[in-house]
């Protein structure tokens, strides 16, 4: 798989955009990543469109629809998605690994006359890195088990276990809980919330005190 370098964090531009949107039945997480299998034309031209002008599409998890055929209905908050690997092992299959950054909200979309959805939008600030309150500590170590046995592929360094925003959406994406639970974690503002949120879940299951 061809490995593309991780733009440096940019900031969210203050003024609404036009962004293409890939809906998808799943959420990225500012930070994460997520693998994709793109054969759709519509996401094909997207595809090659971001690696021509170096550009970014948004993810955002489907509230209607499905991820195939006509345009799917998308939550209004999503994640700007940058493509940092790819490669084609099969015939008009492309498989691209995505990284996001920062998330956005939705104004307004339309599908244009492929069926992509363009969307204009508003940058979201990035949520502050606070460290990690020691009520809250035992969340650390127990991250740090499930990075090593999540693999670097899955949970890329740089790892900031300091960083409470960081560790919530690390926590996010790897717990198993519903799309739609991923998906109003990610439209927290605090971090300290969403790592409290993440807190009682585990303790409930008796795997942090």
């Amino acid at each position: 798989m061809a490995i593309l370098p991780f733009p440096p964090r940019r900031e969210a531009a203050p003024e609404a955009a036009l962004l293409p949107l890939f809906p998808l039945n799943a959420v990225l997480f500012p930070g994460g990543t997520l693998s994709l299998k793109v054969f759709e034309q519509r996401y094909m031209t997207l595809v090659k469109d971001c690696f021509k002008q170096d550009g970014a599409f948004g993810i955002c998890l489907i509230a209607e629809g499905a991820e195939v055929g006509a345009p799917a209905v998308p939550h209004p908050v999503g994640t700007e998605a940058r493509i940092v690997a790819w490669d084609m092992t099969q015939p008009g299959i492309l498989n691209i690994t995505v990284r996001g950054e920062e998330r956005f909200r939705i104004l307004s979309s339309a599908a244009d006359a492929t069926g992509l959805l363009q969307a204009r939008i508003e940058p979201i600030a990035a949520e502050p890195a606070p460290p990690v309150p020691e009520a809250l500590a035992a969340l650390v170590p127990l991250l740090q088990a499930m990075a090593a046995d999540a693999g670097a592929e899955r949970l890329p360094p740089p790892h900031r276990f300091d960083d409470a925003a960081w560790v919530g959406h690390r926590f996010c994406e790897l717990l198993p809980i519903p799309a739609i639970a991923r998906q109003k974690l990610l439209e927290l503002e605090d971090p300290i919330s969403r790592l409290e949120i993440v807190f009682k879940f585990l303790a409930q299951r008796n795997l942090v005190k």
